[in-house]
């Protein structure tokens, strides 16, 4: 079953987001062995885990979004603290590491953006 592109247009996080993992993706064989077996697996999984958690967020309940906002936040955290240890042991070059960095860097505004929503939401529910 293939879907079509636009299937989650209505979620610009994660279409970005999956646009930064095929960006990984392709990097990812690049790696020495003995650095894809630990590092790249291990950010592989945190871009598959924060896809996952945005996925859930934008289409979870208002009461359990906040959370699962917060959540894929860490998670994202996580991941450009192991690719900058990636690139500081120069296991990505830095061109490599720029080319992800910047729509990495957008994914946080936008997911700081999404946080500020649900909170500004939340104030004036208590209001």
């Amino acid at each position: 079953m293939k879907f079509p592109p636009e299937a989650f247009s209505d979620l610009p996080i994660l279409t970005k987001s999956i646009q930064a993992y095929k960006l990984w993706h392709g990097y990812l064989q690049d790696l020495s062995r003995p650095s894809r077996a630990t590092l790249g697996a291990k950010i592989d999984t945190l871009f598959t885990d924060f896809i996952e958690l945005a996925l859930l967020a934008g289409y979870a309940p208002r009461p359990q979004k906040a959370g699962l906002v917060i959540r894929a936040s860490t998670k994202l955290d996580t991941l450009k603290f192991f690719l900058q240890v990636t690139w500081e042991l120069k296991a990505i070059d830095s061109k490599k590491y720029i080319a992800l960095s910047r729509p990495i860097t957008e994914i946080g505004k936008m997911l700081g953006g999404w946080r500020k929503q649900i909170a500004d939401a939340a104030a004036r529910e208590k209001a």
